[in-house]
């Protein structure tokens, strides 16, 4: 069965009308108040005298040169309220139309235009705030997106066009060793196969699409540490972990996966001989504080200031059998700290290397999401 056909709605009033119209009857009902009242007091201490040779005005002859009076200065109160209130209605309303045509603008895709209103604080200076601050982190999120977009179709092409190139190499040279061939379409597999996983990682952590419960997460910090010692063994690197007990509500996947992200990205990013990973957890007033610092070479702030973002990767970062990076280790901690209402912040180690703090918010009291 078709749809049924909508018939567009027709435009009403616009709030400028009403608000003049308003503005008119207000006027002109307080002055037929006022003539009524001035006419009832006055002519009540008029009486209605009989008609003699010499003129003497009575009631009658006030009611009728007091009527047009009224009726004239009525008129003339209307259209005074009528062309104030226009005046007054658009003044008003001025902000508001600032306001739509922002709202239009970011409608047809343009979120850099702002409603920039002047003047002193009140309520459409509140609103054209809102409005500004929710543009700008409209643009800032769409930015975000579409260079993740572009990085991560970057990203993916790389090993898909390397497979190809393998495989047409392989066409052209049958004497090609297969099994070395077969082992480097595996690892380039297993690359691509983990930035999926990643990029799939980032956008449950994003939705917050996640149950949470009771976690301790100096116990998810050992755990690990133990899971990636092999891993530090082999790259010389000493792994302490310790601290005070902190409990968190959060999901157990995602909050194993923020410590493991942490620590790898600290063994592997290290001295290439004699490194040191430090775990730390803090259960502070004001927070739940876990601490992952690493030795390693000087990082310049600036860099650091980008090492959350999507597809970064810090100098001398390199791929080999213990790293298959794919630059998201750093941007799944953030989007899962932000998932779970806290925050990632890292610093350059004045001696070399990066802190990496995870501030977590304490369980609330009650029932669990």
């Amino acid at each position: 069965m078709a749809d049924p056909i909508r018939m567009p709605r027709r435009r009403g009033t616009s709030a400028r009308w009403k608000l003049t119209l308003s503005y008119a009857a207000v006027v002109v009902v307080s002055a037929v108040g006022l003539l009524t009242a001035v006419a009832l007091y006055l002519l009540r201490y008029v009486p209605e005298v009989v008609r003699t040779e010499s003129f003497v005005p009575n009631r009658s002859d006030l009611i009728r040169a007091f009527i047009p009076a009224a009726i004239i200065m009525l008129l003339v109160l209307l259209a005074i309220g009528l062309l104030g209130g226009w005046m007054i209605a658009g003044r008003m309303l001025a902000p508001l139309d600032r306001i739509g045509r922002a709202a239009q603008l970011a409608a047809q895709g343009s979120l850099s235009h702002r409603v920039a209103l002047e003047g002193r604080r009140d309520e459409f200076r509140d609103l054209a705030d809102v409005f500004d601050s929710m543009l700008e982190q409209l643009e800032a999120h769409i930015a975000e997106q579409q260079r993740f977009a572009a990085n991560a179709s970057h990203e993916l092409r790389t090993p898909l066009a390397i497979s190809q190139t393998m495989l047409e190499v392989a066409r052209n040279a049958p004497e090609r060793d297969v099994d070395a061939l077969i082992d480097r379409l595996h690892e380039v597999n297993t690359r691509a196969i983990e930035l999926t996983e990643a990029l799939l990682m980032l956008s449950r952590a994003e939705r917050r699409m996640f149950t949470r419960e009771p976690l301790e997460l100096s116990l998810l910090a050992e755990e690990s540490a133990e899971t990636l010692l092999p891993l530090a063994e082999r790259r010389g690197v000493t792994i302490d972990v310790s601290g005070d007990t902190a409990n968190v509500l959060g999901s157990p996947a995602l909050m194993q996966q923020l410590i493991t992200n942490l620590v790898h990205n600290a063994i592997v990013h290290n001295l290439r001989a004699d490194g040191t990973v430090t775990v730390r957890t803090h259960a502070l007033p004001e927070a739940v504080a876990l601490v992952v610092e690493n030795t390693g070479q000087v990082l310049p702030a600036h860099r650091v200031a980008i090492l959350a973002e999507p597809f970064q990767r810090g100098s001398e970062r390199t791929r080999d059998d213990d790293h298959g990076g794919v630059g998201l280790g750093l941007a799944i901690v953030h989007h899962i700290a932000q998932a779970h209402d806290g925050s990632l912040v890292l610093t350059a180690r004045s001696g070399g290397g990066l802190n990496a703090t995870v501030w977590l918010p304490h369980p609330l009291p009650g029932p669990l999401a």
